[in-house]
C-alpha cells in the first residue's frame, strides 16, 4: 500500500489528548481565526514559545 499526503521531513505520527475549557477553545478560535492557521498549529507554535523560554 503507498502512503497518501504530502511527503515530509517532519511526520506528525504520535496523537495525544488534551482537555481545554471553554476559554481556552474561545482563545484557541480566536488566534486560528485572526491567524489563518490550524488549532495544532497554534499549539505548536505555543509549545515551541515555552520550550524556548526554559532553554534559556
Amino acid at each position: 500500500m503507498s502512503k497518501k499526503g504530502r511527503p515530509t521531513d517532519d511526520p506528525k505520527t504520535l496523537n495525544t489528548r488534551v482537555r481545554f475549557s471553554e476559554e481556552d477553545i474561545r482563545r484557541l478560535e480566536f488566534c486560528c481565526e485572526k491567524t489563518g492557521m490550524k488549532k495544532s498549529e497554534i499549539i505548536r507554535l505555543g509549545i515551541k514559545e515555552v520550550y524556548n523560554k526554559l532553554k534559556k
